[in-house]
């Protein structure tokens, strides 16, 4: 096997150089882990026209997989929930089911724990385990319990840990509901995106310790990571300490908007000019907001047979949409269902802006039993509790 302590150490200068990579211990760590073990069998590199090309690490030239390997870039190891790449010759398509995250989003949030000597840490969502090795070299293998729903993904999970030294609490099964083997725990991480932090998740800490979750809709950014400190009521509060973007937590993936949407959005309630433009949703900040103001939303781009670019919102659930349509320089918004979503959301937006725009960090979120509350201080008009079901 390829020797790739030099590419270790490369990758933690250039962490370090990113502002990430900050105590000792975790360097050290990034430099004693072998990413290219939790690789196996092979990752699916994009190409054009969304394809994906199958690269495997018996099958590739050994400087070649370590240049992947330590390439600063997430990849993506399954496709639709079992395909592998050692299971195709040739370029594929389809929707990525996981993933080694890029080194810079998983020793960013990993320092973000404040994780010390003898902490319990609980993981959700292990993954390919290159993140759950890290936490097992800083905190030693006994004080490190990981979950992953997926079977398949968590045998390779396993032996990956094992090439690399490492015997960790493994479970298998619904990453949301917690474990409570060695609960309560120190610290609670997820390295997957949810709607909203599950309360149980809440409850396998500490009074006094973090819980550590990537939080959005199922948009594939507009995403951010929330830090709570867990009270000794049962509540946690804490606020969203900047953008994060993993792969969403599979019992909470949104089915995609599809069929026919000029007949789902056929019958509208109001017609009206936009106050602000729907493209503002193509920002990180503002999709962030959207989805506090409207949970249940998609933002939707679609186009005509002739090219025309449609912009919608949906909401499955609620059944209601918004459509949006050219008029001059300004745009129309047509929406019909039980709820107005432009409305909530071009209310958010309004008020945002009027704030100053102010950055995804200034969001705060309050966790209890039965709700989620996020706020922006000192703007009553930025306010959303969402109810926990």
């Amino acid at each position: 096997m390829t020797d790739t302590a030099p590419e270790r150490r490369a990758l933690a200068d250039r962490l370090e150089k990113a502002g990430v990579l900050i105590t000792p211990q975790w360097r050290a760590a990034v430099e004693a882990v072998p990413r290219e073990l939790f690789l196996h069998p092979g990752v699916f590199l994009p190409e054009e026209g969304g394809r994906w090309r199958p690269v495997t690490a018996l099958g590739t030239d050994p400087a070649e997989w370590a240049q992947i390997a330590y390439s600063d870039q997430s990849l993506t190891t399954q496709l639709d929930g079992s395909l592998t790449a050692d299971e195709v010759d040739d370029l594929v398509t389809g929707s990525p089911t996981s993933s080694s995250t890029t080194p810079v989003t998983v020793v960013d949030v990993i320092e973000s724990l404040e994780v010390e000597d003898g902490h319990h840490v609980l993981e959700i969502g292990t993954g390919t385990g290159y993140s759950s090795a890290l936490m097992c070299h800083r905190l030693g293998e006994d004080n490190v319990t990981t979950i992953e729903v997926d079977p398949e993904v968590s045998a390779r999970a396993d032996a990956a840990l094992e090439a690399a030294g490492f015997s960790t609490w493994t479970v298998t099964g619904d990453g949301l509901l917690g474990h409570p083997r060695r609960a309560p725990y120190d610290r609670v991480i997820a390295t997957c995106a949810v709607r909203r932090i599950p309360y149980t998740w809440i409850r396998q800490a500490k009074p006094g310790g973090i819980v550590l979750a990537t939080v959005g809709g199922s948009w594939h950014y507009g995403t951010g990571l929330a830090k709570v400190i867990v009270g000794e009521d049962g509540t946690a509060e804490g606020r969203i300490i900047g953008r994060s973007s993993f792969m969403q937590a599979r019992s909470q993936v949104a089915l995609p908007v599809s069929g026919d949407l000029s007949a789902r959005t056929a019958y509208a309630d109001s017609e009206r000019q936009a106050k602000v433009s729907p493209t503002l949703l193509e920002e990180w900040m503002p999709a962030f907001l959207a989805q506090l103001a409207a949970p249940g939303a998609q933002f939707v781009r679609a186009a005509t047979l002739e090219g025309a670019q449609l912009l919608y919102v949906f909401d499955p659930e609620l059944e209601s949409f918004a459509e949006f349509t050219n008029d001059g320089d300004s745009r129309t918004v047509r929406q019909g269902g039980p709820v107005a979503l432009w409305d909530d959301i071009e209310k958010a937006l309004t008020a945002w802006q009027a704030a100053g725009s102010p950055d995804i960090t200034a969001v705060r979120l309050r966790i209890t039993e039965s709700t989620h509350t996020y706020w922006i201080e000192e703007n009553p008009s930025l306010r959303w509790q969402h109810q926990l079901t």
